[in-house]
């Protein structure tokens, strides 16, 4: 690999995060997964970084697994030696995203396929150019199925017949159908998504510091919580987040009909 697999760049304290192996639609290769890990690590350190997008370099998001690199290696089966690398690799790297302790933005700026999808949709907010669309080519195409978190996350964002459909069809979404579906936050004209993810990137580094981990935990809980148990638990949060200083500058602000300013991290 020639390029340099993802590059970094700062607007403020934004961190933008760029796919970079344009020339082949920036696949998922090894390398490439690597770098990422081992880039969200350094900004999950680095307190200066109050939200991150993630992108890709040139025509396309991300298509999924480099399927070119994919060769039967001697001693184990492809499919064991696939299995080692997602356990110890790929599903780490989206557990990473999930676990950031700021806000993330996926702006898909074009085709995205396969675990490209489940990348894409690891992100807090999804945002996309009115070019791109989702693919999952999973069972139709290769007979195995969507990986990354795919099943996961669009299961609790279009719902079951949705999921199941877009699984065993391979059909395309638009990005127009994701953001009528529920799957994505906007789809907006491709001139317009870098502005739009950086303004809202912008936003969401204004937050409280603990905003993304809490918000992310509460829905996640919601999930499979009955609602008694959902209420008990939206209560202890509360008793343990009003006495942060973030809620008491909220209620200074609000009595000072002014916008709250909250620590960084």
């Amino acid at each position: 690999m020639d390029e340099t697999p993802i590059l970094i760049d700062r607007q403020g304290d934004v961190a933008w995060l760029r796919l970079n192996i344009a020339q082949r639609l920036n696949p998922l290769a090894q390398p490439l997964q690597q770098a990422m890990r081992e880039q969200l690590a350094v900004l999950r350190e680095d307190r200066s970084v109050r939200a991150l997008v993630i992108t890709g370099q040139g025509k396309a998001f991300c298509v999924g697994a480099d399927l070119g690199s994919m060769q039967e290696p001697s001693g184990q089966s492809l499919g064991q030696q696939t299995a080692d690398v997602m356990e110890s690799l790929s599903n780490p790297l989206i557990e990473d995203i999930r676990s950031l302790p700021f806000p993330v933005v996926s702006a898909v700026n074009g085709p995205c396929a396969g675990a490209g999808v489940g990348l894409a949709l690891a992100a807090d907010l999804v945002v996309a150019a009115q070019s791109a669309y989702f693919y999952l080519p999973f069972m139709p195409r290769l007979g195995i199925v969507p990986d990354l978190g795919s099943t996961w996350f669009l299961l609790r964002s279009v719902g079951r017949a949705r999921a199941v459909g877009l699984s065993l069809l391979g059909e395309r979404l638009s990005a127009q159908q994701a953001q009528d579906w529920g799957l994505i936050w906007r789809c907006v004209e491709d001139t317009q998504l870098t502005e739009l993810a950086q303004t809202l990137a912008v936003r969401l580094a204004q937050l409280p510091a603990h905003a993304a981990q809490e918000i992310r935990r509460s829905f996640d809980h919601a999930e499979s919580a009955p609602l008694p148990e959902q209420l008990s638990y939206e209560a202890s949060r509360q008793r343990e987040l009003i006495d942060r200083p973030e809620f008491a500058e909220g209620v200074r602000a609000f009595l000072e009909k002014r916008d709250p300013k909250f620590a960084p991290r």
